[in-house]
């Protein structure tokens, strides 16, 4: 008898608020991934997708299927594979809508993945001396290197006597931007235009500024475990220590991610220029095309903060950040050249080597 996959396929809504999402749907299944499979790939290995990964492996969650995946560097939270049951290893991973990921922390060249298949991060700061404007650029501009709607959410604001100022701050950045109260009701109803059926948000920010809350808030219920800030420097401390997608019954999916307060950028010159799109028109009317913006005859970027049409600490930002791009991106590329180089030596030493006796 023939097998029915019409529940693998995308449904659309019935109208607004009357659409109520089931099956793979449910979480985020769209019309970009069922476009990868055929009825044959669908018969042998349904669709699953990564719900949770720990140090053991990841959670993997389909229509009516929970699974676990065995370790792999190459998956992300959010990621869909067509799950293989008889060997979860070789699952196949489905073509992204989007990844976000950055240079992991310390003094390696390699790259975190941090989700896949987002469709809205809310980029999370507060009303303390956690809101940093620079921080939020680089959040920014990772979203849109990563094909991600970046939303910029403040938090706290019964910590200041002008909340506004934060928002006015947050604002520079031009993207949009929510000041909310993450206690109340106010994320369910202000957030409500990303959040919305078969759809993927995510949360980014450092510790303690309200990530979890936010889950908490749209879910309705203690999803994700929540902390305050320290006294002494009102930086937060870290309540979530990986990374969880939360199905909700509204049938839109939440991420909630642990606090990063370095993010360091690589391949992202197309983020980096979209969030600086006024700087970078400017500069294309300098004399010379290598132009750092210095002291160099017929800048145009000099002559604008002359007469105060650019911030010039907005200035400062979008080099700094343009140096430790071209550093980043130039010290993966040479490490990937290293591993290729690496593995050709191994392979030529496996094909010369005799065989056992």
């Amino acid at each position: 008898m023939a097998r029915d996959f019409s529940r693998f396929l995308p449904s659309l809504p019935d109208g607004p608020g009357h659409h109520t999402p089931t099956g793979l749907e449910r979480l985020g299944w769209q019309s970009f991934f069922a476009q990868q499979v055929s009825v044959d790939d669908l018969a042998r290995t349904p669709p699953a997708r990564v719900t949770g990964i720990e140090r053991s492996g990841a959670r993997l969650e389909g229509d009516g299927l929970v699974a676990a995946l065995p370790p792999r560097a190459d998956v992300a939270v959010g990621d869909w594979l067509l799950y293989d049951a008889a060997s979860p290893g070789a699952s196949r991973l489905l073509e992204r809508k989007s990844l976000f990921r950055r240079r992991a922390a310390g003094t390696g060249r390699s790259v975190q993945l941090i989700a896949a298949n987002v469709d809205t991060v809310f980029v999370v700061t507060s009303c303390n001396r956690d809101f940093n404007v620079a921080r939020l650029e680089r959040y920014v501009a990772e979203a849109f290197e990563s094909g991600v709607e970046p939303v910029i959410v403040v938090t706290k604001a019964d910590l200041t006597d002008d909340p506004g100022e934060f928002a006015a701050a947050a604002a520079a950045v031009a993207v949009p931007v929510v000041i909310l109260d993450a206690l109340g009701s106010e994320p369910k109803e202000k957030l409500a235009p990303w959040c919305k059926p078969g759809r993927t948000v995510a949360f980014l920010g450092s510790s303690g500024v309200g990530k979890s809350t936010l889950v908490n808030a749209l879910s309705g219920r203690m999803t994700a475990a929540t902390g305050g800030i320290r006294e002494d420097d009102a930086r937060g401390r870290h309540t979530t220590t990986s990374r969880h997608l939360h199905i909700l019954p509204e049938g839109y999916s939440v991420l909630d991610t642990p606090g990063m307060r370095e993010m360091q950028l690589a391949d992202a010159a197309e983020g980096i220029a979209e969030v600086f799109t006024d700087l970078a028109e400017i500069a294309a009317g300098c004399r010379f095309s290598d132009c750092r913006h210095e002291s160099e005859p017929g800048c145009a970027v000099q002559a604008a903060i002359a007469t105060g049409a650019i911030d010039e600490p907005r200035l400062r930002r979008w080099q700094k950040l343009m140096r430790e791009e071209a550093f980043n991106t130039a010290s993966l590329a040479q490490r990937r050249q290293r591993d290729r180089n690496f593995g050709r030596v191994v392979r030529s030493i496996l094909k010369d080597k005799p065989p056992k006796r």
